[in-house]
Parts: structure tokens; sequence; C-alpha cells
């Protein structure tokens, strides 16, 4: 039996969790910043659709991106060497939302309801929910949100307005987030883009053992913002030898003096 939360419950831990539907520990219970903050701390996260009820997950396997293993497609890299966006951190963290919550499927629908909306948004003012955008001529073209607590990045969302678009979001903030000692992005569940930039998958258990550890490191102070010679290493990267059929594997990028 699922546990249906009252807003004053505690969420229970994730691996009381279903095995079909995989990974459903509860529901209810209210998206208030504080459920949030308890809900990520245990490796949960809320996904629901318009008009159901509040659903949490925390599914086995995990699918996690590892931010000093990128995989970068000889396209991405190029383009990636040609610097014609300007990546940014924090700047326009709605507008990020707005775009991931723009309907992708014929029926119009969204999970990103409009009470996700309201609630992440609360998150990032209150300091734990941040966005990485993506700009062509002062036009927002593509971007990334998620959750950070202490040395952890939860994803939580992408979009693409132009070729590579998210990708190029995803390996500044892999690379931004590497230097931050953040080891990995989680990404929830699987997916063919995510796994062509070196996404894995890893067993709930373990993921909850690196999670509790990393949530209690000093969290990185917001807003968030992206350092000063990020673009030029990300190039020279995108430029190293290392390429394995069509693919090139990032270096890790060094900490900025």
């Amino acid at each position: 039996m699922v546990p249906r939360l009252r807003p004053s419950d505690a969420m229970p831990p994730a691996t009381t969790a279903l095995a079909e539907p995989n990974g459903l520990v509860a529901v209810g219970g209210g998206l208030s910043v504080p459920r949030l903050i308890e809900a990520y701390r245990l490796g949960i996260f809320p996904w629901f659709d318009d008009g159901d009820p509040v659903l949490w997950w925390s599914p086995d396997p995990r699918l996690v991106l590892p931010t000093d293993a990128l995989h970068v497609s000889r396209s991405l890299a190029r383009r990636l060497r040609r610097r014609d966006v300007t990546v940014t951190a924090d700047t326009a963290f709605a507008e990020v939302m707005a775009a991931c919550a723009a309907p992708r499927d014929d029926d119009g629908r969204t999970w990103i309801t409009t009470e996700m909306r309201q609630a992440y948004q609360a998150l990032h003012a209150h300091g734990a929910a941040h966005s990485v955008e993506v700009w062509a001529e002062g036009r927002l073209v593509g971007g990334i949100y998620g959750v950070a607590l202490g040395r952890a990045f939860f994803g939580e969302s992408m979009f693409s307005r132009v070729t590579d678009g998210s990708k190029i979001a995803i390996v500044y903030l892999a690379c931004q987030l590497a230097r931050w000692g953040v080891p990995f992005i989680d990404c929830q569940v699987k997916s063919d883009h995510l796994v062509t930039l070196g996404a894995v998958e890893v067993r709930r258990r373990d993921f909850l053992r690196q999670v509790a550890d990393l949530v209690d490191r000093p969290s990185i102070p917001g807003p968030w913002r992206l350092d000063a010679d990020l673009p030029d290493r990300v190039a020279e990267s995108a430029a190293a030898p290392g390429h394995t059929g069509d693919s090139l594997r990032f270096k890790p990028l060094e900490k900025a003096p």
C-alpha cells in the first residue's frame, strides 16, 4: 500500500518504493519548499500529470550523468568550439521552466503543471533550485533546471529551440559542477538523449548512499554564476584529442584559480 501523505507527515524512505509502478513511494503531501527539500535529500522527486495528486518517485535503477566524463558528438564539439552562443546561470529561471513546461505532444499535455512551476520558483527563491540558460542573439534557445543540495544536483527538465540547445546547457552545467566537486547530475530515468552524453544507470541503493553523503556537504552559494573562463575551457576540451568513433570524451576540467 502506497502511503497517502498529509502535509505534516514525514516522507517515507525511498527503499519502501514499489517495484510496479517502478519507484512509486508516496501520494500527496503538497509541494512546499520544506517538503521538496526533504524529498530530494532522500533521493525522491515529484512527477505527476495535471489533475492528478502529487506522486513521489525513486526508481530503480537510477540514471546519472558523471560530470567529469561527458561524451560529446563530433557535431556538438564543433558547435562548442564555434562559441556562437552565450551561456549563463540563474538569470532566467522562470523563463527556463516555462519553456520546459511547453507542451511537446499533440494533446497539449505537460507534466510541469502550474503547481509545479510555482513550487520550483519558490525553491529557486529559497536558493535550492537553479537554471542554466543558452542564448543566441539575445534569445533564449536552450536551458536546463534542477535542484542543488550540498554537492548533489538533481536535474529536472531541459528544453531546446535550436539544434543542440539543451546539450550545450548540460555540457556547461556538468563542467561547472565538476569544478565545484559535484560528481554527477541525477537524470532520474533512462533517456536515449542523455545516454549519448554519457549517462549511466546505477542501482538505487548505490545512488541513495552517494546522495546521503553529498547532501550533507557545504552547498554552493547562489545565485549561481559560471566561471568566467569556462567558455574557453569548454572550447579547449571540445578541440582536444580523444575521439572514439563519433564521440569525444571530455577531460575533467581543473578548478578555476
